[in-house]
């Protein structure tokens, strides 16, 4: 490839720069640089001062279903190529029926396990 062919991508990464210059210019020239008033610069929380801890402690209960929602939603995201390549599939002969049902099998069983655990019990 000649070098021609790359000027678009410099005159991106010169735009790219030049803007994220202007407006971190702009922030300085027009941004508030006097004395900090704390009252101006802590969260609004509708007219009401804050009351407490701002960094409340979540319950280890809550991140594990977070991340068993998450294990999951990767797991049903595997399904949906599956689901488009199935009529391929079954065009040339090739059955995929199986290797999916091992693998909705190994779900089900995961969730059973999660179940039997207590993990999905948020009571506790």
């Amino acid at each position: 490839m000649s070098s021609a062919a790359y000027l678009p991508i410099l005159v991106q990464i010169v735009l790219a720069a030049a803007i994220t210059g202007a407006v971190i210019g702009a922030s300085h020239l027009f941004g508030q640089r006097f004395k900090r008033n704390r009252i101006k610069d802590t969260a609004y929380e509708c007219g009401v001062p804050s009351e407490g801890s701002t960094h409340t402690r979540f319950s280890v209960k809550f991140y594990v279903t977070a991340m068993l929602f998450i294990l999951f939603d990767i797991e049903v995201v595997f399904l949906i190529p599956w689901a488009f390549v199935y009529r391929d599939f079954l065009a040339n002969h090739i059955s995929i029926l199986a290797p999916i049902l091992f693998f909705l099998g190994v779900l089900v069983l995961g969730l059973f396990y999660e179940v039997k655990k207590g993990a999905l019990e948020w009571e506790k």
